[in-house]
């Protein structure tokens, strides 16, 4: 595990998403929820599961969404999520 220094944890990093990944990862996203809930499972558990572990076994074979995820870097799959969240809840009209 890395150790930060205080100086690492004093700057704040900048990220951003080319727009083209997140509109793929929004597609990725949607095929593996229906592939999910198609196979009978909570699809927020399982793309949670991989999430956070990044075990692709979380995720179903059927209709390729296993090897689609694993296509998507899995903060790509989180920033998605989140800004999908932010859209819905109306919290930022610019994302």
């Amino acid at each position: 595990m890395k150790r930060y220094s205080e100086e690492d944890l004093s700057s704040t990093q900048y990220f951003k998403v080319k727009p083209d990944q997140e509109s793929g990862t929004r597609k990725v996203l949607s095929i593996v929820y229906e592939a999910l809930t198609k196979k009978g499972y909570d699809p927020v558990n399982q793309i949670v599961g991989y999430i956070m572990s990044g075990d692709p076994t979380y995720i179903t074979n059927y209709m390729g969404a296993r090897s689609l995820i694993m296509k998507v870097e899995r903060d790509e799959l989180v920033e998605e999520i989140l800004e999908a969240y932010i859209r819905n809840n109306h919290w930022n009209e610019e994302v």
